[in-house]
């Protein structure tokens, strides 16, 4: 996994104080930038997170850059609909020879790992035999319409790939672009950065906690599963462990 945290708002703390001090106080948008020095700013972050007056930080955004991530991760991260997504798309790009990823329980186990790469293997191969079948189809049919060889070729195998694909595995590598504000990010680590997450998305959340607190870290300072600021909310299916995800959230 490769994730990488392209942009973001400029002083996104700033940003959010001001937004509170508008609400909080009589200033007006031409002095609401003023005096807000950094000790202020994180007075106002502190009171806003302890209220749980969260508004304020929708108006700062955070936009990451992940690859060698699954489709199966693809599937749950899209499930946070308050965000904005690019995906590379199996309609328009090849997936012959596709990188795939690996669980690391399977890897773990030599012979869990020799079936696993089997069945990869042979996606692939029905995947390719697919994409010729169907493309000489397309292609002999676009030709007879008149089409020219050169758009014949790119049309056909574009329609070809669009339905191969379904014989892609959830392993399938993918990459992405996706963008969210603070007050998503909070719900995504609430939920994510919990134990009883899938573990290829709690590791990309864990990456991305680490990445924002370096930009913000007065907003993403007690950022995270419920269990570091509250009772455990999964009841009997609890990890049990509040004590020691304190220790990894909290204590940096």
């Amino acid at each position: 996994m490769n994730l990488k945290l392209l942009a973001y708002t400029p002083e996104p703390e700033k940003v959010v104080a001001a937004a509170a001090k508008l609400c909080y106080s009589k200033s007006g948008i031409d002095d609401i930038l003023e005096n807000l020095t950094p000790e202020k700013t994180e007075k106002f972050i502190r009171s806003l997170l302890d209220m749980g007056h969260e508004s304020p930080f929708e108006h700062i955004s955070f936009t990451f850059g992940a690859e060698g991530v699954s489709r199966a991760l693809l599937a749950q991260i899209t499930r946070h609909r308050i965000a904005s997504y690019s995906v590379k798309s199996q309609r328009y790009v090849s997936e012959a020879g596709f990188e795939y990823i690996t669980p690391y329980e399977i890897a773990g186990i030599p012979e869990a790992e020799e079936i696993f790469e089997e069945a990869v293997e042979k996606a692939g191969e029905y995947y390719r035999r697919l994409s010729e079948i169907l493309q000489k189809r397309h292609y002999d049919e676009l030709i007879a319409a008149g089409v020219d060889e050169k758009k014949a070729a790119r049309d056909a195998e574009k329609r070809a790939i669009e339905d191969a694909r379904f014989v892609l595995p959830n392993a399938c590598e993918t990459k992405m672009v996706f963008t969210m504000n603070a007050r998503s990010l909070f719900n995504f680590f609430s939920h994510r950065c919990c134990n009883r997450a899938q573990w290829e998305i709690r590791f990309l959340a864990d990456e991305m906690l680490r990445l924002v607190k370096e930009v913000a870290p007065s907003v993403f300072k007690t950022a995270g599963p419920p269990c570091i600021r509250e009772s455990c909310p999964e009841g009997r299916m609890s990890c049990g462990k509040a004590a020691e995800m304190r220790k990894k959230y909290l204590d940096k």
